[in-house]
């Protein structure tokens, strides 16, 4: 019996772009955790519906992630991404020079703790925010996007089951605390208005009030 990922993922067509996106960070040796395809269309769709303008995303990878979103952006939007490493940074920009998105993206590379201060100290502010980076900082990185969001901005972070590491009660390590510690703020922080998706890998969304 498939599973329900399965079923969904079966009712769509592959996506081309991001197929080639895939195959580019394979190709490169990199370990491919970009978010789940189904969730993919979903930050499509967030960016769409919101009419996000500004977009910042925690984590770029090979930027499939960054194209997802990208493709919702208001007209004359822009995707500011953050990223550690310069390699992933450039094979992003590759990819999303590709796929017609390069003139709407800006990379931030270094610490992302270091450019979201940055930010924050400019006074930058974002309609829609993705978290999918290192899970240590989970609980900064969000107290961070509040900081910097717009009133009634979206926020959603990746990976909120850790492969099930989040669920098990004899997991303990540093990512999984930070996890589940970054779990329980969405779902209890009266600055939100927030749920959580347990399909994939998990996603938790949140609106800021």
């Amino acid at each position: 019996m498939i599973t329900p990922e399965q079923y969904s993922e079966d009712l769509y067509r592959e996506d081309e772009v991001l197929r080639k996106v895939t195959e580019s960070i394979k190709e490169s040796g990199m370990n491919d955790v970009s978010i789940a395809p189904g969730y993919g269309r979903l930050l499509t769709l967030l960016a769409t519906v919101s009419k996000a303008r500004s977009i910042l995303e925690i984590g770029v990878l090979g930027g499939y992630s960054g194209i997802c979103l990208a493709r919702g952006l208001a007209e004359g939007g822009r995707l500011l991404s953050l990223e550690l490493k310069e390699a992933n940074a450039a094979l992003a920009r590759r990819n999303l020079e590709a796929a017609g998105f390069g003139g709407l993206a800006e990379y931030m590379v270094g610490p992302a703790l270091d450019s979201l201060e940055r930010l924050a100290e400019r006074g930058e502010q974002f309609d829609l925010f993705l978290i999918d980076a290192d899970k240590e900082n989970y609980p900064v990185y969000l107290e961070y996007a509040i900081r910097l969001a717009k009133p009634g901005a979206i926020i959603a972070g990746d990976n909120t089951l850790l492969r099930g590491r989040t669920l098990n009660p004899d997991k303990n390590g540093p990512s999984v605390q930070a996890i589940r510690k970054f779990n329980e703020m969405i779902a209890t922080d009266e600055r939100l208005l927030s749920t959580m998706l347990p399909a994939y890998d998990g996603l938790a969304l949140a609106i800021v009030k």
